[in-house]
């Protein structure tokens, strides 16, 4: 008999990347998000550490959900500009929190950061996002 799982809620939408990659969302709302994700071997490259695409999968999107959290969350966010600085190695659980330094009529300027469980920033982005309706 197969099981079929309810589809992760990620603060309104249903998104099959992050569910498969395991993240959790934990909280979305007034401008400020936080997601978390355990970094599993197959998440490693080869200095086994977590591959830059997933820190900047996770940072892409707590920006979008910081962003959308200042408006009815039914909306969607897409990314115009974004850039990542990777300062240590991601390793074990991470959290990854998202915040909103300017918000716009349709374009909100955010930026995040990843912690990993010392509490430390391993990967910090900014990114300039529009609103979709």
């Amino acid at each position: 008999m197969t099981t079929i799982e309810k589809p992760t809620d990620y603060f309104g939408l249903h998104i099959p990347f992050l569910a498969h990659l395991g993240v959790v969302p934990e909280f979305a709302k007034d401008g400020q998000s936080r997601i978390s994700l355990i970094i599993k071997p197959e998440f490693e490259n080869s200095f086994q550490i977590a591959h830059g695409g997933v820190i900047m999968t996770l940072l892409d999107f707590a920006m979008g959900a910081a962003a959308r959290s200042t408006r009815s969350l039914a909306m969607g966010a897409m990314t115009i500009d974004m850039s990542v600085s990777f300062l240590r190695p991601s390793i074990g659980k991470i959290i990854v929190e998202g915040s909103v330094l300017k918000a716009g009529r349709s374009i909100n300027y955010c930026e995040a950061v990843v912690l990993n469980a010392a509490g430390e920033i391993t990967a910090k982005s900014s990114g300039t996002f529009i609103l979709r309706d």
